[in-house]
């Protein structure tokens, strides 16, 4: 008689255990299925029995279940890497500048730096520097500008205040006033990861979905 390991034999016969759990918990919707199907074709009425095209459409919504399911899966393990790669990329964003919409301007030695975005072409744009209170201190003409991001530069006059300082954009063609989307800068100080979305902890903004950054430099 041929001899066996029992300690070998123990384990294959707990791994084919397993597998077997498995897979029996993978095809449970389908067993269920097949045996409502086989269910229903015992108990059908002899005189008004089941088709072929009946029978070949119930079988097609399983295969159709089943694609779905595992669709689905594939669909959130993709989702779940694309998450972790951006997450990885926004981490390299910390201490980095980015380009936002928004109003503030935010001045740096001397100078302030900010954006706007045209819907169409303009052939007259001019940015009003507002202070707090919401009144014009200065103006900057930029002249015609084409559609989409375009940025402006405003050097502070001496002695003024910088606080709260915002801005406005004009634009123009011909006597149709165009829309003008503000753009500003912000810095990235950290990064975040709760939820499914990434998120930037902005000196100015504070939490900000990482989709709404128009541009990182």
């Amino acid at each position: 008689m041929a001899s066996t390991d029992p300690i070998n034999g123990s384990s294959a016969a707990a791994l084919a255990g397993l597998s077997g759990t498995s897979a029996a918990k993978k095809d449970d919707g389908t067993d269920r299925f097949l045996k409502l199907l086989v269910t229903q074709m015992r108990n059908q009425d002899p005189l008004n029995p089941m088709d072929n095209a009946q029978v070949t459409s119930q079988l097609a919504q399983i295969n159709t279940v089943t694609g779905i399911e595992r669709l689905n899966e594939s669909i959130k393990s993709m989702s779940g890497q694309m998450f972790q790669s951006q997450a990885l990329q926004g981490a390299s964003l910390i201490g980095r500048d980015v380009l936002l919409e928004g109003n503030r301007l935010v001045v740096v030695e001397g100078k302030a730096t900010a954006g706007f975005e045209l819907a169409s072409a303009a052939d007259e744009v001019k940015v009003e520097i507002l202070s707090p209170a919401g009144r014009v201190i200065d103006t900057v003409d930029l002249g015609a500008q084409n559609a989409g991001r375009n940025g402006f530069e405003w050097a502070v006059p001496a002695g003024a205040s910088t606080d709260g300082l915002t801005f406005r954009v004009v634009a123009k063609s011909g006597a149709a006033e165009l829309t003008a989307t503000p753009l500003m800068t912000d810095r990235v100080n950290a990064v975040s990861t709760g939820g499914d979305s990434l998120k930037l902890e902005l000196a100015r903004n504070g939490t900000t979905p990482y989709g709404l950054i128009k541009a990182i430099s």
